[in-house]
């Protein structure tokens, strides 16, 4: 059975513009064309398109999935657990919630009223955190349940917005300063758990109320990002030679937003005793290798600078959630992918 683009887009929830943008970047291109030229997919299609719809739910970008298509097949029915595991932990955040609104129903049938705002503050901050932590992770998160944490952080964002206010640049001394600080932190008060920080991060860009509530904003986290980041570039400089450290400033920061994801997903294979050969590891690996060389370059010698200084400057593992462990543990997927023969 052959499906034009329309009839496509409209049994996968799709839009025609999606479906023609995958077929321009090569990352899903149909199987035929009519003699008008129209686009026609077919049952082979859909596998390809059921990948791609998945991988990106699970947070990854389209030249991510692309790499990981490009690589050793990813077995859809591991992509179908990993969806089937993600729809299930939903479903329990969902029943927690109900169960939490029952006991509030049956306080109100008792004539126990709350106080008006701080009832409406208590369930909203009830279901937005729900929506992306179980109340297990929720005991791992002190800065959203420990009071005396919370004025930690409300401190240290009123630091943060005073430097702000007298026009400090990221690269400024005492803004690096306050950004490793913000990111050591952050380790320490998830657990330094990468999916919790991943989540944390979602969490804060997609609800406006959880911004008003700690006064953390989209210009305080890019400053603070900004400041992080020059701060590594610092401790890089000293390795590097003038040309090799004018390509890492010019490409340090641009594609910052896509590690937490990355590291996370290598966090729970780790978790998951997943072997170093297995296709997902070597997939994340791949990845791991793309970003780095975003901003180290393709030398090899330039490369192994990097690696001195990791090994060399301890600071730079601080606040980055990457730990000897998980090196060593994509160490070995990537000597498995160093040794695959380059795509024609």
């Amino acid at each position: 059975m052959l499906l034009k683009i329309g009839d496509l887009a409209r049994l996968t929830g799709l839009t025609i513009r999606t479906l023609h943008h995958y077929d321009s970047i090569g990352l899903l291109s149909p199987s035929a064309r009519t003699q008008a030229g129209y686009r026609l997919y077919q049952h082979g299609d859909m596998d390809r398109l059921h990948r791609i719809m998945a991988l990106r739910r699970f947070g990854l970008s389209l030249a991510d999935i692309a790499t990981a298509l490009a690589g050793p097949e990813l077995p859809l029915a591991s992509i179908v657990a990993r969806q089937v595991a993600m729809l299930d932990q939903q479903i329990a955040q969902a029943a927690t919630l109900r169960d939490r609104l029952r006991t509030l129903q049956a306080q109100l049938a008792q004539g126990q009223q709350p106080a008006l705002a701080e009832w409406l503050t208590t369930m909203e901050l009830m279901s937005m955190y729900d929506k992306y932590f179980t109340p297990e992770e929720l005991k791992q998160l002190p800065l959203l349940s420990d009071a005396a944490v919370e004025q930690e952080w409300q401190a240290l964002v009123a630091r943060v917005r005073a430097l702000q206010a007298t026009g400090a640049a990221p690269g400024d001394a005492r803004a690096q300063a306050l950004g490793t600080e913000w990111m050591v932190k952050l380790v320490r008060d998830t657990g330094a758990h990468p999916g919790l920080f991943a989540r944390l991060n979602a969490m804060h860009a997609q609800e406006p109320s959880m911004q008003a509530t700690t006064s953390i904003d989209a210009h305080v986290m890019e400053f603070i990002l900004a400041a992080f980041n020059a701060s590594r570039m610092a401790l890089y400089q000293p390795f590097l030679d003038e040309h090799e450290y004018a390509h890492l400033v010019a490409n340090y920061g641009k594609r910052s937003g896509e590690w937490p994801a990355l590291i996370a997903a290598v966090r729970a294979a780790m978790d998951a005793r997943t072997a170093h050969a297995d296709a997902a590891v070597l997939a994340l690996a791949r990845q791991w290798l793309e970003l780095f060389r975003s901003y180290a370059g393709t030398n090899p010698a330039t490369q192994l600078k990097f690696r001195q200084a990791h090994q060399q400057e301890p600071r730079l593992m601080e606040g980055s959630f990457v730990d000897a462990a998980m090196l060593r543990y994509l160490g070995a997927a990537m000597a498995i992918v160093a040794q695959e023969k380059p795509a024609k």
